[in-house]
């Protein structure tokens, strides 16, 4: 567990996608480590990934829009979607990349309406 957080911490990253055996098998992000292990008083180096992951994540498809993937995160309360293509991580989106999706479009929108 130790050496996932190191990784996340050092690339700022806020989700790691667990896979076995080339499955996704969960997802553990920042609040995953917040609420099962800090709130917890459990140690990092003595809890497993399995122990505070989320199992089994929801997945997306590169075919989903923004919105769609906006209106799972927020209905489901998660911050970050795996992308699958065909069985294969293909990328992660998150809540933020979402956000600034969604802001690029409608100020291109109003740009557009604007000319």
């Amino acid at each position: 567990m130790f050496e996932a957080l190191h990784i996340k911490g050092e690339k700022d990253i806020g989700a790691l996608v667990v896979i076995e055996k080339g499955k996704i098998i969960g997802i553990v992000s920042e609040r995953d480590y917040a609420r099962k292990i800090i709130l917890k008083g459990r140690t990092s180096r003595d809890t497993l990934v399995q122990e505070i992951m989320t199992s089994p994540p929801l997945i997306v498809k590169p075919e989903n829009t923004v919105e769609e993937c906006m209106v799972l995160m927020t209905g489901k309360h998660v911050r970050h979607l795996p992308v699958f293509d065909k069985n294969k991580l293909v990328g992660l989106i998150s809540i933020g990349d979402a956000i600034k999706a969604i802001i690029y479009e409608k100020e291109s929108l109003i740009a557009q309406l604007s000319d």
